[in-house]
């Protein structure tokens, strides 16, 4: 396993790294104190890590912005370590494997490094497609998922399929943001599947799918109606 470590302060990246070198299948280590010097470890088209322990407040921006460049270079795993409790809820939404709080034991990062292993033993799936729940699954037969507390639920109806993740998590990552669009806080859509769209007042509306499920899109989302194209026009549109 591949490791990045960013943090700020030297004691803080001295622990650590004394804790994983203790790990037998942390092969290499790499370090930075900030953000820039952290993304020039992972050039664009390189060998990535496969994990990467972030602190979230740092000089030359934070590990929130840090941790969506790092995903769009291949990082698979991102677990945040901090000494703000507040930043907690962000960091899953963004689709973080765990959150350390300042000052954690060796006991707790063991626990976020088996979250991790349990991630990058999950084989990698082709393009256009995704394990859950053991099963291989074709992105494009998903018509709709939906956030339940820290699950997503996939539909392919009549079934669906639960997976443990934000639905931020899983619109994170890649090819997953060009297949589906979130039209409201708790639900985002597949657009090959909307077969009507009809406008409410106040800005919000309502989608029909192929299979006849009709989803809400809040007022907060609506812009992204321009980017739905179905059969016929609606009244209206």
């Amino acid at each position: 396993m591949r490791v990045l470590i960013v943090d700020d302060e030297p004691a803080a990246r001295a622990k650590l790294r004394r804790l994983l070198l203790a790990e037998p299948d942390v092969a290499e280590l790499l370090e930075a104190a900030d953000a820039p010097a952290a993304l020039a470890l992972v050039p664009a088209g390189c060998a990535v890590p496969d994990l990467a322990l972030l602190d979230i407040e740092m000089p030359g921006g934070s590990g929130v912005q840090l941790a969506a460049a790092l995903r769009e270079r291949g990082v698979r795993c991102i677990v945040f370590s901090t000494a703000h409790a507040e930043h907690a809820l962000q960091a899953f939404e963004l689709a973080a494997l765990d959150y350390l709080l300042k000052p954690y034991t060796a006991d707790r990062l063991q626990a976020a490094l088996a979250r991790v292993r349990e991630q990058l033993a999950r084989p990698a799936a082709p393009a256009g497609e995704w394990w859950v729940a053991g099963e291989r699954v074709r992105l494009a037969e998903v018509h709709w998922i939906s956030a339940a507390d820290n699950y997503i639920e996939l539909h392919l109806p009549p079934r669906s399929l639960l997976e443990r993740a934000t639905l931020a998590e899983a619109l994170a990552r890649p090819g997953w943001a060009a297949r589906f669009l979130r039209v409201h806080r708790s639900h985002a859509v597949n657009p090959g599947c909307v077969h009507r769209i009809e406008r409410l007042p106040g800005g919000e509306a309502l989608l029909t799918l192929t299979g006849g499920q009709v989803l809400r899109v809040s007022r907060g989302y609506r812009d992204v109606l321009a980017e739905f194209v179905v059969g016929a026009p609606t009244p209206g549109f």
